[in-house]
């Protein structure tokens, strides 16, 4: 068991502890992440926890070398994407840190050498290329679908996740407010606002197919509708994807003049600011200048 000096082990696996073998006791490692209420990080905590404790569960802690954390994430990792890579070994990292602070010890974190950290390292994001309004707007209107339609407006004009679409319910829409019921953001829900026209349309699907208030108005899977807006896509000579429609959503409103703090938190619900201006398309020389001008003259 992971210990370092004689009562370290009793205060790991007393009431509160951070840290033990079994899968159920192992859920105390929420202690780690109560800062943080989304799913998807808890259960990143969980997985390689879970995993690192089947390795290294009988080993004093202090005992485990870079090497062997190393040899541990590259294992854990294997072929995944960097993004992957990287955050499974910013959970482990994460949790020696809690470790070291909690019972103040005094060896280094063995995920802090300088090659977990260049192999690990995270994902560069590229440049992300922006869709026009006027290309958007073929899109949409070339869609002969009233389905397909009403999908790809609800990203492209409401800035909509597609899973968020799909899980979409009569009963979450109220005239041109939609709920969103268990967000990425762990929230229990959040609001997304779309046009009259959206929501007239939305009405008439409903209406028209006699989809009962608590049925899904998509019942489609994420692989049908990733290969609808890629379809899509195709009529235009793009390679489209679902998050592409929702980058659009957030930066026409900001080309638009629409205050930043609104496109992050009314239209992509994000939790701050730098989040939002990763979304946002490059602004080239001529329309840093049109901009120019439209203010000040």
């Amino acid at each position: 068991m992971f210990t370092t000096e004689p009562d370290l082990h009793e205060r790991c696996f007393s009431k509160g502890g951070v840290l033990c073998k079994s899968q159920k006791r192992l859920r105390r490692v929420w202690s780690i992440t109560r800062q943080t209420r989304k799913k998807n990080t808890s259960n990143g905590y969980h997985f390689v926890l879970g995993q690192f404790t089947k390795e290294f569960g009988r080993r004093r802690i202090d005992s485990i070398t870079s090497e062997e954390t190393f040899s541990f994430l590259a294992f854990l990792t294997g072929a995944k994407k960097q993004s992957t890579r990287y955050s499974r070994c910013a959970h482990l990292r994460a949790f020696f840190n809690h470790i070291l602070d909690r019972y103040k010890l005094s060896f280094a974190n063995p995920c802090d050498t300088l090659i977990i950290k260049r192999v690990f390292r995270p994902a560069r994001i590229g440049i992300r290329t922006v869709i026009d309004r006027e290309t958007i707007d073929e899109i949409i209107y070339g869609s002969l679908k009233i389905r397909d339609r009403l999908i790809l407006e609800l990203q492209a004009r409401a800035g909509m996740r597609i899973g968020e679409v799909l899980k979409l319910t009569p009963n979450d829409i109220d005239g041109v407010k939609v709920t969103i019921r268990n967000p990425k953001s762990g929230r229990e829900q959040e609001t997304v606002f779309i046009t009259r026209r959206i929501s007239e349309r939305l009405r008439n699907y409903i209406k028209d197919r006699n989809i009962g208030l608590d049925e899904r108005v998509f019942p489609m899977s994420y692989n049908g509708a990733r290969l609808l807006v890629k379809r899509a896509g195709r009529s235009r000579g793009l390679n489209l994807t679902p998050h592409d429609l929702r980058r659009h959503a957030a930066t026409f409103a900001s080309r638009s003049g629409v205050p930043l703090e609104v496109v992050s938190k009314v239209i992509l619900r994000h939790r701050n600011l730098s989040t939002t201006q990763r979304y946002l398309g490059k602004v080239s020389e001529s329309e840093a200048a049109s901009w120019i001008d439209r203010i000040y003259e």
